[in-house]
């Protein structure tokens, strides 16, 4: 109890520096908690890293490039080999932006067909965004 005695009725805003007495109920606040909020996630947007054909790489490069660059299979690689040389371009490695740029700078600096005397350099990639 406050030594002020009647104070309490006098000044409310001094209850909550009152002590509870046996006769008297405790004074309670309540707290009130807010979860902190989480920042909301957008989904990462798919990109796809594509392969123009040329006529300076046998598909022997072709495969090996893709086996080694993006993990196909030999079968898988010999589709994708044929589909670039008669569509011209084909999709061969589809993923969030940073991976999907790293593939296409992967097939870039893959070097040149040694198969092949007039082979310049390595395929050409681009990146499109998927739909």
């Amino acid at each position: 109890m406050l030594p002020f005695g009647s104070d309490l009725q006098l000044y409310p805003f001094l209850r909550r520096f009152a002590m509870p007495s046996a006769t008297q109920t405790p004074i309670t606040q309540k707290a009130t908690t807010t979860k902190p909020s989480k920042p909301k996630r957008r989904p990462l947007v798919p990109w796809h890293v594509i392969l123009l054909d040329d006529d300076d790489h046998t598909y022997a490069y072709v495969i090996h490039m893709l086996a080694t660059v993006c993990g196909h299979a030999a079968d898988r690689a010999f589709r994708l080999a044929k589909e670039v040389d008669e569509s011209g371009r084909v999709i061969v490695f589809t993923g969030h932006r940073e991976l999907a740029e790293l593939k296409r700078e992967q097939i870039l600096a893959f070097g040149s067909d040694i198969r092949i005397a007039s082979s310049k350099g390595s395929m050409t990639a681009v990146l499109e965004k998927a739909r």
